[in-house]
């Protein structure tokens, strides 16, 4: 009799990527009218879930990245690769695409 086990799938960017989760604002219609996701804006803010190791220079001293794990983060519209990891989306992105960490 064979035990089936759930693994949580784990995903740790490498190098001067980093991984975020969109923050989603609700959004309400006057009248009932419901937008398809095709028809939302994405949305350009993020919570930075993990981070890599960061960059290194030509000569090999190691550029850190500067956002921690739990930072919200103001990102370029459309960068990054989207990826669904046990039915949650998140963006990795290169610490370049981050515009500005929001306190």
């Amino acid at each position: 009799m064979a035990q089936e086990t759930s693994k949580k799938l784990t995903l740790k960017p490498i190098g001067n990527r980093v991984l975020v989760q969109r923050i989603e604002k609700e959004e309400t219609l006057k009248g009932g009218i419901i937008l398809p996701d095709t028809a939302k804006k994405k949305q350009e803010t993020a919570k930075v879930i993990a981070i890599g190791s960061g960059s290194t220079t030509a000569d090999g001293k190691l550029i850190p990245i500067p956002v921690q794990t739990g930072d919200t983060i103001l990102m370029d519209k459309y960068s990054g690769q989207e990826v669904t990891i046990d039915d949650e989306e998140f963006v990795i992105l290169r610490a370049d695409d981050i515009i500005a960490i929001i306190n």
